[in-house]
């Protein structure tokens, strides 16, 4: 591949230049000066390898080929993986327990934000509760919170009084290299604007979090597994005949679904997605929404999606609606 991420990193190895990589490489900064870090740990547990092969399914002419990988995110257990909570390793059939660690739960969330010597409340006191393959949509009037509570969630932000716990354990008060590894493996994240690296091709982008994960050295021991994979995720959302066109060569609609398939590159168990049809016309964002459901649906993804869209809404299992900062009803 002509300028392929390994041949990037073997020149753009120098320390400045690594640095400046993983910061653009993390995205964007959200209220409160905390970076989108790429990565997943509360156990976190060992890195996974993207799964191979993956099982194809039928899909309609002209529309994305979801494939659903072995393994990890296979639709045959109730909770989207084969292992407990405290453990990552395959441990029989699921039971009622397990389903209940895997929750993503916050309870009595508070945030603020100062404008001057004014705090402003966003969130009063959520409570919320996100069962296991369930995909919920968020909604509510702009500034109603939705964007916040996601960033919570995600621990990209701290709440100022509250907790967030995911498999049983709490979240929100982790060290920080440990917040950024259970975002890079656990978590995948969606995002209105698709902070992809513009130096680098569709292929490359996808393939980031994995660099991050493992670091250059092992990265490259491992990339053509993991080059594949990302093919066939780029595949998968339909932009197979694109992995070397850099980001200026595509739409707004391919760069989001580059962007899912940069989420996804890490068998993530929870997708957040921040308005990921917000920037994208209304047909484009039908098709983003297609892709997500059909994620969910074939490979029992979880997924928490906000978004303004009441239509879009309506098409997940669940939509929780946040009124001055609470969620109604």
């Amino acid at each position: 591949m002509n300028d392929d991420l390994d041949q990037f990193l073997k020149r753009k190895a120098a320390p400045d230049r690594a640095a400046r990589t993983a910061k653009l490489a993390v995205g964007p900064y959200v209220k409160g000066g905390r970076p989108l870090i790429g990565g997943p740990t509360l156990d976190v547990g060992p890195s996974k390898a993207p799964a191979s092969p993956s099982r194809h399914t039928p899909h309609a002419p002209g529309q994305p080929h979801v494939a659903i990988p072995t393994g990890q995110n296979d639709n045959s257990n109730v909770a989207g993986h084969p292992e407990t909570a405290g453990s990552r390793t395959a441990s029989g059939p699921k039971t009622d327990e397990t389903v209940i660690d895997k929750r993503l739960m916050a309870t009595a969330l508070k945030k603020s934000y100062r404008k001057g010597a004014v705090a402003v409340p966003v969130l009063t006191g959520v409570d919320l509760t996100i069962q296991p393959g369930q995909f919920t949509a968020i909604v509510g009037q702009s500034g109603s919170g939705k964007s916040t509570l996601l960033h919570l969630l995600g621990t990209l932000d701290a709440p100022d009084a509250g907790e967030i716990h995911f498999e049983g354990r709490r979240i929100d008060n982790l060290p920080s290299a440990q917040r950024d590894q259970l975002r890079n493996r656990r978590f995948g994240m969606i995002f209105q604007f698709y902070h992809l690296l513009p130096e680098m091709s569709t292929l490359e982008n996808v393939l980031m979090p994995l660099m991050i994960t493992h670091g250059m050295f092992s990265y490259l021991r491992g990339r053509r597994v993991y080059r594949e994979k990302a093919a066939e995720l780029l595949e998968t959302v339909g932009l197979g005949h694109r992995l070397k066109h850099k980001p200026r060569e595509l739409s707004g609609g391919e760069m989001q679904r580059a962007a899912i398939a940069r989420s996804l590159i890490a068998q993530p168990d929870v997708l957040l997605a921040d308005e990921p049809t917000g920037n994208l016309d209304h047909a484009t964002g039908k098709e983003i929404m297609q892709i997500l459901r059909t994620l969910n649906q074939q490979q029992n993804l979880t997924i928490v999606m906000v978004t303004h869209d009441l239509a879009l809404a309506n098409q997940s299992d669940r939509i929780v609606r946040l009124v001055d900062g609470h969620i109604e009803g």
